[in-house]
């Protein structure tokens, strides 16, 4: 009876080996699913396929829905568990909870540990590692513009308004309308646009919007843009300095729900060390080669990973 039931141990054993092998070996094999989102914009597909690539290249099963919404709606998916992770920005903690505390939101750590805080005993979410770049709105316009009427600042900027000078600027609906973005300037600035100043667009793809201030599509001459965007120099543009610092400081930070990290711990510890170097300088070079050169975003996230010794 004895060796009966330690013969039977041996094929248990046998097979469970039998089971390991067959899925690859170890722990890093079958995690997740995982389901990866970002915003419809060149840095959420930018930073999506980062975070893609590296949890593939990590043993996960992953979900590629990159390029899924407007923040509303993936704000949205990731409370309701239709997605798992996605690139988001502290600064619009603000904008989430209805904080406007300056102190906390213009300031790079108060601002993270305030967002992280609120969302995890709100949603249940969990803010990881950010990057250290700050990808903060702002309104640029032509070269050419700023140095015929001395426009260098919003200061300047809404005197020229102010005095019936020529602006129509191009954003995304939420710069349009989110009391975080243009709203926060008009108020601080005291100026106002009117709608037919507008030009609203589904998109928040800022290479959109900077091509069409430099080339003057439909009266443009001013254009939402993103503190890393690659396109301003190449376009024309300079970025009208902000002397009130009306504008939160937005770091790129994964955020994943809480069930998901829950199960998959190990996902901030793959994370942290590539986020860590996306500085501001990096973040520009990359978007440009997706926004400027029409590159693909898996490409350069790819080239950018492996360059770096991420991935082989």
């Amino acid at each position: 009876m004895k060796r009966f039931l330690g013969i039977a141990g041996l094929v248990t054993l046998i097979a469970l080996i039998l089971v390991s092998g067959c899925r690859g070996g170890g722990s890093e094999a079958g995690k997740g699913p995982i389901t990866v989102g970002s915003k419809i914009d060149t840095e959420g597909a930018l930073l999506s396929q980062i975070m893609i690539l590296m949890l593939r290249d990590n043993g996960f099963e992953v979900i590629d829905k990159s390029q899924f919404g407007t923040t509303p709606i993936v704000r949205k998916a990731i409370i309701s568990g239709e997605l798992d992770i996605y690139p988001e920005y502290t600064g619009n903690g603000a904008f989430f909870f209805d904080e406007a505390d300056p102190n906390v939101w213009k300031d790079a750590v108060k601002g993270y540990e305030r967002v992280k805080q609120l969302d995890l005993a709100a949603n249940n979410i969990v803010w990881l590692k950010p990057a250290p770049a700050n990808n903060t709105w702002a309104i640029a316009i032509p070269k050419a513009l700023a140095e015929k009427e001395n426009l260098w600042t919003l200061t300047d900027f809404a005197a020229y308004a102010n005095r019936g000078g020529y602006v129509k600027l191009i954003g995304s609906e939420e710069f349009a309308t989110s009391a975080a973005a243009l709203p926060a300037f008009q108020t601080a600035y005291g100026f106002s646009l009117k709608q037919d100043q507008l030009l609203t667009v589904s998109s928040g793809d800022t290479a959109q919007t900077e091509k069409a201030a430099a080339q003057g599509t439909d009266g443009v001459n001013a254009a939402m843009a993103y503190g890393t965007d690659g396109s301003l120099s190449a376009f024309g543009l300079i970025v009208l300095d902000d002397p009130l610092v009306v504008q939160p400081v937005y770091l790129p930070t994964p955020i994943v729900r809480g069930e998901a990290f829950n199960r998959s711990p190990e996902v901030e510890g793959i994370l942290a060390p590539v986020f860590a170097t996306l500085d501001l300088e990096t973040l520009q070079t990359l978007n440009a080669r997706i926004a400027l050169e029409g590159q693909n975003a898996v490409d350069v996230a790819r080239n950018y990973l492996t360059s770096k010794g991420f991935l082989k």
